[in-house]
């Protein structure tokens, strides 16, 4: 069962900054201050009002978490910030690039499979025979 409303996901951003703030734990002025910081980006209005997702609330969780749990400074954690968006990035690239491949093989299997099919079986194959031939010049006069 999906909590949320129809049409939205987690990163569909309806939260308000009170709201934000409520569910996150921390005060509004805090958020601002991520906000500008960088660390949090939550959507915002036509009017310019914050709209925090689920994504952004736990996102904010995670940098008190560390903050407070594990000592990190907030230059540190966005550094963390970035570097999990970027492995998060390339493991979509991955899971891209493998789809791509898995095609590739499938289709140069297929493209076998129909020259496999199009040889002539009433050809008798050839013995092969090799031999080994050896030169010895003639010495010079």
């Amino acid at each position: 069962m999906n909590p949320l409303p129809p049409g939205t996901d987690e990163d569909t951003p309806f939260f308000v900054i009170s709201v934000a703030a409520q569910l996150s734990g921390l005060h509004a002025q805090t958020l601002r201050s991520y906000d500008r910081q960088g660390l949090v980006s939550p959507g915002r209005t036509p009017g310019g009002g914050r709209r925090y997702s689920l994504r952004d609330i736990a996102l904010l969780r995670e940098v008190q978490r560390l903050s407070q749990e594990d000592g990190v400074n907030l230059a540190g954690i966005k550094r963390i910030i970035e570097l999990e968006n970027e492995v998060d990035r390339l493991r979509s690239l991955v899971a891209d690039l493998s789809e791509e491949v898995a095609a590739v093989r499938a289709a140069a299997e297929q493209a076998a499979a129909a020259i496999h099919k199009s040889y002539r079986h009433d050809l008798v194959p050839a013995r092969r025979q090799t031999a080994l031939v050896v030169w010895r010049p003639e010495p010079r006069r």
